[in-house]
């Protein structure tokens, strides 16, 4: 049986969401983050050398790694609908946003995370000039590249009910987390109205609302 190692108001709330549609069993041990930083504590770090979150277990298995996770529970559930075929209309599109989420769009969560720490943490006398410098990276950096995969989120959203079609896939899983870190780290305009529909509709499904009562309160990192 999978364990899943679950660090609190992580990622790894995808994986429980993840299991909860399959309706498969796991075992879940929940993990407190220690310290100022918030970090994982000691046990959870060795688990596996890289000590990230997500992280799962299985037998001799200790995997990490959201991608490598999901391919993995995936893999064995080779015929649910999760996981479109190779010749789905929908393949091409998951693949997108499978690797988007955490290739391209969750780096920029993280980026803005990280400015928000070097304005607070900063020494008061040296904050304003701090403030200066990563006002400048957003407007010249940040904001350009998050408004340009939340336009094209919002486009494909206009189309159909899910990020890859009419079905729900692990797609919208991992894309799920993203968004719901976007609400408190930069905010999601109301002019983008298909993705506010789209975190309507994955907080009404029964296999969500699972995920999150096993997860416990839920409150990503905003600063």
């Amino acid at each position: 049986m999978i364990t899943v190692h679950h660090l609190e108001n992580s990622q790894s709330i995808r994986i429980l969401w993840l299991l909860e549609e399959l309706g498969v069993d796991y075992h879940l041990e929940h993990y407190k983050r220690v310290g100022p930083q918030t970090l994982a504590p000691d046990e959870y770090r060795k688990l596996h050398t890289i000590g990230t979150s997500p992280t799962i277990s299985d037998g001799d298995v200790v995997l990490p790694e959201t991608g490598a996770i999901m391919d993995y529970i995936l893999d064995k559930h080779p015929c649910c609908k999760l996981h479109p075929e190779t010749d789905s209309p929908q393949r091409t599109r998951y693949l997108y946003w499978m690797h988007a989420s955490q290739a391209s769009f969750m780096p920029l969560l993280l980026e803005a995370l990280i400015f928000k720490r070097m304005e607070s943490k900063a020494p008061f006398i040296i904050r304003p000039i701090i403030s200066l410098v990563v006002n400048k990276v957003r407007e010249n950096y940040l904001w350009q590249r998050y408004n340009r995969h939340m336009d094209f989120m919002e486009a494909e959203l206009s189309r159909s009910t899910w990020l890859s079609g009419e079905e729900l896939t692990a797609a919208d899983i991992v894309m799920g987390y993203c968004l719901q870190v976007a609400e408190v780290r930069t905010g999601i305009d109301e002019k983008y109205s298909h993705i506010h529909g789209f975190l309507k509709r994955m907080r009404e499904r029964p296999a969500y609302q699972r995920a999150l009562e096993k997860n416990g309160p839920f409150n990503p990192l905003a600063e």
